[in-house]
């Protein structure tokens, strides 16, 4: 008498249960290393994006577009005292809260994720919150009201910096991974996890 497949055995398909969906239960492979993952691309963001603002600075005039692909693409040196499409341009303030909060959440899930992926789209979050943040605390014209640079222009909707590319990459994995039933952690702390990363 043979021995029928179970869903709990990884290397079997219950008849009529479509192959994904045993791809689905495979288990996940955890890494302690995952926050500093999270951190590292953080810092990097947070790198990246000052020193290109720095650049806009120097190199461009408020105001002045540079074409880089046409109408599609350019670059544009702005002051942004709003949020996304200059929208809030009079309460900065409260963009400088939203931001401050935005950066300790992102750091609490970072400091707890173990799945690498989350730790990716954990790492870029927490950058473009931190250095946003950041641009809101410590810019012209006054503490916590400063103006975000941004300096890459899309079409005629809106212009933007690095900080913004890296919050909507890390926006889309989060839903990506959501989507696919992706834990950030194990649900038993005891489960075992690849301390080497």
């Amino acid at each position: 008498m043979s021995e029928q497949p179970t869903p709990d055995d990884p290397g079997t398909t219950p008849p009529g249960e479509p192959a994904i969906a045993a791809t689905r239960r495979r288990p996940q492979r955890w890494t302690a290393a995952a926050p500093w993952i999270a951190i590292a691309i953080a810092v990097a963001v947070i790198a990246v994006d000052q020193l290109t603002k720095l650049w806009a600075e120097q190199a461009l005039t408020e105001g002045e577009r540079m074409p880089l692909l046409g109408d599609l693409l350019g670059i544009q040196l702005a002051y942004n005292a709003g949020a996304a499409f200059s929208f809030g341009t009079g309460a900065t303030w409260i963009f400088t809260i939203l931001a401050g909060v935005g950066t300790i959440v992102a750091l609490w899930f970072a400091s707890r994720v173990r799945s690498r992926a989350w730790a990716i789209c954990l790492g870029l979050l927490l950058g473009g919150a931190t250095t946003h943040f950041l641009d809101r605390l410590l810019r012209a014209p006054a503490f916590g009201q400063g103006h975000v640079v941004d300096f890459i222009a899309y079409f005629d909707w809106f212009i933007g910096n690095i900080a913004d590319i890296a919050i909507f990459a890390g926006a889309v994995m989060l839903l990506v991974l959501t989507a696919l039933g992706i834990a950030m952690r194990p649900d038993h702390p005891n489960q075992p996890q690849d301390l080497a990363g």
